[in-house]
């Protein structure tokens, strides 16, 4: 699994892309595929403190660059992205007329990020104990 990832950077880039779209698109693309309503924004579990779409959104987008790139630089370079994609993503809906910025939608995002940045640190961690 690990090199399928690696052989196929575009899977990261396409998701990425994909993203980008759906987050900056001044409707709800999944809402209208879905739902036929362009301002009904599809729920895949209930919110709690943050937003679960946005959740799970930036934990698929963090796996899939986390299991695409390997070399140090490349996942420190990966590790700022992630978390600058979350940020700046979320401020750009304060310009979106017909989107809104959340601090909870925010908060989803940099969850997502910093779960993927814990779980492989961890893993790092276990496998130097290993050696």
């Amino acid at each position: 699994m690990k090199n399928f990832f690696l052989k196929y950077k575009y899977i990261f880039y396409i998701s990425n892309t994909v993203l980008i779209i759906l987050y900056l698109s001044p409707c709800s693309i999944l809402g209208y595929l879905l739902n036929n309503d362009c301002k009904l924004q599809p729920q895949l579990t209930s919110d709690f403190i943050i937003s679960t779409n946005h959740l799970y959104a930036f934990l698929l987008l963090s796996i899939i660059g986390f299991l695409t790139f390997k070399g140090y630089r490349q996942l420190k370079i990966l590790k700022i992205y992630l978390i600058f994609l979350s940020v700046v993503l979320e401020i750009s809906h304060i310009y979106i007329s017909t989107r809104s910025f959340e601090f909870t939608d925010l908060f989803g995002n940099l969850i997502g990020v910093l779960i993927v940045i814990l779980a492989s640190y961890l893993f790092k961690k276990n496998e130097n104990i290993k050696n």
